[in-house]
């Protein structure tokens, strides 16, 4: 991680849930600073307060959300920010859809703290996280190559780079780009492929190249 302390927006219309999360980073992340936001709108003046702010946590249903068209407005306004939904949701199809809309993980409000501070970390990785069971089993074959077919010029080349071991700082290295857009190209890569982690995202195009081609 960088030196500088990182900058998490938590933003939840009720008080006792936004502090009880905002513990938590400070407490899984040391020298965090964690601001909170009580609806959409105080956190979009949040995000246009600062110059670097490296996540942002939502609850679904809080005021300005308006379904999934608060999360879709700012991912379009704030691309290269990871968003983290927090709901009290479990429905599978729910979680999936946010994903959709541009979500990096979801994470119910019912799972225990520490659970919630590793699905973040793993945000703030360029991972993605979601529970098991809003998983979908994605099978490597026909399916896995319609979704590497999906993927651009630079995730093909971020992902080969992947499979050879390489870290973040590696690949920004040598395709000359920033590590944040290196994080974006992962979590990106890891949402076409319909897979958690960069560990499976490896695994199943090793194992594609090795059967194809």
């Amino acid at each position: 991680m960088a030196d500088a302390p990182l900058t998490i927006i938590v933003a939840d219309d009720h008080p006792l849930v936004r502090e009880a999360l905002a513990g938590a980073l400070r407490q899984a992340l040391s020298g965090a600073q964690v601001i909170g936001a009580a609806n959409l709108h105080e956190a979009r003046a949040e995000l246009e307060r600062r110059d670097t702010v490296d996540l942002l946590i939502l609850d679904l249903d809080m005021p300005g959300m308006d379904g999934f068209a608060g999360l879709a407005g700012v991912r379009a306004s704030h691309p290269a920010i990871p968003v983290a939904i927090v709901s009290s949701t479990r429905d599978p199809a729910v979680m999936r859809r946010a994903m959709e809309f541009g979500a990096a993980a979801f994470v119910p409000k019912s799972a225990a703290l520490d659970t919630i501070s590793s699905a973040l970390q793993a945000v703030l990785d360029g991972e993605v996280w979601l529970p098991a069971e809003a998983e979908e089993t994605g099978a490597p074959g026909d399916d896995f190559a319609r979704r590497v077919a999906e993927l651009t010029p630079q995730q093909l080349r971020v992902l080969g780079l992947l499979s050879q071991g390489k870290l973040n700082k590696q690949i920004a290295h040598e395709l000359s780009v920033g590590e944040a857009t290196i994080k974006a190209h992962v979590t990106a890569i890891l949402k076409k492929l319909g897979v958690r982690s960069r560990t499976q995202a490896v695994i199943l195009s090793r194992r594609f190249s090795a059967s194809g081609e």
